[in-house]
């Protein structure tokens, strides 16, 4: 019996798997009609919102995975507590780039969006060019808030 909920679940794992494919590859390719203006090419407002859009559908499906393994009755111990630290991760860094974004558009700018990796902190700032104060200002904001070195912060402008 216990083998038969495993597969169960299993299969409706990788069934929810391909359907958020599916939906993701739907709104991709709407977002990407969205985002083109009349002469074809991507315009910087478009380029914020879907973006965004896009990051909060992974990361709305990244949950729903986590939080399918938590609910799991066949999942063991460890892999729940696995599941439990991922999803509280991906909070943790939802709210830590809400708030640098924040602080970098009180700054003046008109739109910023972050993206963090292990390796780097990309910055996208809504600017035609940004002087070495400027950027030494945003990568201040960075590092302070994200705890992370000055060297993994790269800013770039874009319109």
């Amino acid at each position: 019996m216990k083998r038969k909920k495993k597969i169960i679940i299993l299969s409706c794992m990788i069934g929810l798997l391909v359907l958020t494919g599916y939906i993701n590859v739907a709104l991709n390719s709407n977002l990407s009609q969205e985002s083109v203006n009349t002469s074809g090419e991507l315009t910087s407002s478009n380029f914020y919102t879907a973006y965004r859009e896009e990051r909060e559908n992974t990361r709305t499906e990244e949950i729903a995975f986590y939080e399918a393994i938590i609910n799991s009755e066949s999942a063991s111990a460890s892999a729940k507590l696995e599941a439990e630290n991922n999803k509280l991760a991906i909070i943790e860094q939802m709210e830590q780039e809400l708030i640098v974004e924040a602080i970098i558009k009180g700054k003046g700018y008109d739109d910023v969006v972050i993206t963090t990796s292990s390796s780097n902190v990309n910055v996208f700032v809504k600017s035609q060019e940004l002087t070495k104060q400027e950027v030494a200002q945003i990568s201040s904001v960075v590092t302070e808030q994200l705890k992370v070195d000055i060297e993994k912060v790269i800013v770039i402008p874009s319109i």
